[in-house]
This record gives structure tokens, sequence and C-alpha cells, in this order.
């Protein structure tokens, strides 16, 4: 597995390059966002690892950059930076996950398995239309409707609809949320889910006078027709 990881810090770029050897990846180093985006552009790999703050391109900047060109490219964010509005514009910027230094290697191998493994489920998938309600979602083009209505999501607001429509009907925590869209533990530090869950209301609900996202007080969210 190839992994291309974008860190000026030599001395964690040296200790991800090691770590990610002893456990059997291949890992490329680049040192500044401009010569990131020029290898994830020019090679194939299987997973990116970008922190935020970078030299010529920033972190966030490269991500979407790198979105736009592949959008199924598994990306790990890896920043000091970790507060709810940090972790909200690293996801909108694309990011399938965000780890906040210190963090510990085997934590780190664990998430990216995780995505490569998530990554993998998602190619061998034969359903590329999820319905509930009025709501349609099309796994191939990434396009969203209600009502024959366009809505445009970004990365990270798509996954968490995604899930919800695999799972209609059924109360699911945030802890279970955190978990199988962020591939994450849940950080009761911070409400990064409630925002996004927040996020999707405004897309999905608020121009449509029957509502499909509910909250269950003291439980987590469903998606669910009113009458039922």
């Amino acid at each position: 597995m190839r992994i291309l990881i974008i860190e000026d810090d030599l001395r964690v770029a040296e200790l991800l390059q090691r770590g990610l050897e002893e456990h059997g990846f291949t890992p490329t180093l680049a040192y500044d966002g401009v010569s990131g985006k020029k290898l994830a552009l020019q090679n194939d790999y299987d997973l990116i690892i970008t922190d935020i703050i970078l030299p010529k391109m920033d972190g966030i900047d490269l991500c979407k950059f790198i979105r736009q060109s592949k959008p199924n490219m598994p990306i790990i964010m890896l920043t000091a930076l970790g507060t709810t509005d940090d972790k909200v514009e690293g996801f909108d910027a694309g990011a399938d996950d965000y780890l906040v230094k210190p963090f510990e290697m085997r934590e780190l191998i664990a998430r990216i398995r995780a995505l490569l493994n998530r990554s993998d489920n998602s190619n061998n998938s034969s359903v590329t239309i999820l319905n509930y309600a009025d709501l349609e979602m099309n796994l191939h083009t990434k396009m969203v409707k209600r009502n024959g209505q366009d809505i445009s999501l970004t990365p990270k607001e798509f996954k968490l609809l995604e899930y919800m429509l695999q799972n209609p009907e059924r109360v699911l925590s945030r802890t279970e949320i955190a978990e199988k869209v962020w591939d994450t533990h849940f950080d009761t530090g911070t409400n990064f889910i409630d925002v996004y869950i927040n996020y999707l209301r405004r897309k999905i609900d608020r121009e449509f006078e029957h509502k499909l996202i509910h909250t269950k007080s003291g439980m987590g969210f469903v998606l669910k027709r009113e009458d039922v």
C-alpha cells in the first residue's frame, strides 16, 4: 500500500515514514503543499496523510485541490488544532479523518486501515442508488435530490447522509456516527457531529414541509418520515 505523507516538520515526517514502513506500507515524503500536490496528481497512492500548516500551500487548500481531481482518495489530516471549528474546516475541505497531534502511531495505523477497508468495500458495492421517502442519493455520480431538486453537499455531509440512508428509521448515536462515518472514537470535547447534523437539516429539510432528520433526546438522530 502506497501512502503519501505531506509534512514540513522533518522529525515528524521521518517518524511517520519509519512507523508506516514497520507496518508494511510504502511511504513517500513531501515537505510542502506544492510538492505534495504535484506528487498526489502524478502518482497513484492508496491514501494521503497531510499536515494542515504547510509552506507554499496549506493543507486545507491542498485537500480541496486533491479532492477535485481524485474524489475517492482517502485523506487523513494531521494538526495541532483540535477545536470543533478546526475539525469542521478540515472535513469540509474533503478530509476523511482528522488526527490531533500528538498521537500514537498505533492510532494512526488503525485509522489508515479503517479508511482503506471502507474504500475497498465502497469500490466493491453493487448498490448505486439509495432512496428514502422523496430523498435520493446516487453513489456513483455523488448527486443528491429531494423531490427532484438537486442538493449540493460537502464530502463529509454526503458520507453522513449516506450512512443515515443506509440505516433509515433507526436511531444512530453520536458514538456510532463518529465510528462509522468518521472512523474515530467519539470526542466528548467537541460537538462536530451536531454541527454536521444541523448542516444536513438546512439542506435536506429546511425548504420542505415534511422533515426527515429528527433528534431523539439523549439518544441520537434518526432519518424517518414524520408519520413513522
